[in-house]
């Protein structure tokens, strides 16, 4: 008759796993396991490491002309927002600081020509 494995304790394939199951929770549970911000989605479907961006999704870099776009927008909103409260941005009026006898500066007047 052929030696068979005792059936009565775990194969070594099931040890192995036992072992890696308890490894991966004791890192997850560490300090070091927490220092990553890595998704762990991404992790396990992409093999995303904390040093690697990812190259498309909501946390890929913008990418330097997509970043200039985004100032003007930005830029857009702010004098909108601005012009919605009444502060407009007077640009042909030249600002003149005078110093007042207390040594403060008085507030700017408008040289109007």
């Amino acid at each position: 008759m052929p030696s068979v494995k005792n059936p009565n304790k775990p194969s070594k394939n099931r040890l192995a796993a036992k072992a890696a199951k308890a490894r991966k929770e004791a890192q997850k549970s560490s300090a070091a396991g927490r220092l990553s911000k890595i998704e762990k989605t991404d992790a396990n479907r992409f093999g995303a490491r904390p040093g690697l961006m990812p190259t498309s999704g909501p946390r890929k870099p913008v990418s330097a002309k997509k970043q200039r776009k985004l100032e003007k927008k930005m830029g857009y909103a702010l004098k909108r927002k601005m012009e919605k409260e009444g502060e407009v941005e007077m640009k042909d009026a030249v600002v003149v600081e005078k110093k007042a006898e207390g040594g403060e500066k008085e507030e700017a007047e408008m040289d109007i020509s």
